[in-house]
């Protein structure tokens, strides 16, 4: 078993800023993948961002490319979501996610999650 639990989620202005962050604990952690997914008001999940614990190898969704940067701290045990140059659009709930299947952006590969954080992004 992982668990997971996310903070850092508010209100922010277009074109600010916020940190996402994902405490990880349970199981040996080194063989994961840690993801960040978001789900705004009556869409679909979808995913953002995702990172290897062992090596920090990381992929993207288009839409946060330049903009958004994941992380992670070993030693803490934590995965960051760097958020800048916020808009209306990034408006959801985020959730951090484990999986070990590897590299991945497809949603139903992950087996742990967050409760979720919300962040809203005024115009």
């Amino acid at each position: 078993q992982v668990q997971l639990v996310e903070s850092g989620g508010g209100l922010v202005q277009g074109g600010g800023s916020l940190r996402l962050s994902c405490a990880a604990s349970g199981r040996p952690l080194s063989s994961l993948v840690m993801g960040w997914f978001r789900q705004a008001p009556g869409k679909e999940r979808e995913f953002v961002a995702a990172i290897t614990w062992s090596f920090g190898t990381t992929i993207k969704a288009n839409s946060v490319k330049g903009r958004f940067t994941i992380s992670r701290d070993t030693a803490k045990n934590t995965v960051y979501l760097q958020m800048n140059s916020l808009k209306p659009e990034d408006t959801a709930v985020y959730y951090c996610a484990a999986s070990h299947y590897g590299l991945t952006n497809k949603g139903n590969e992950y087996e742990y999650w967050g409760q979720g954080t919300q962040v809203t992004v005024s115009s």
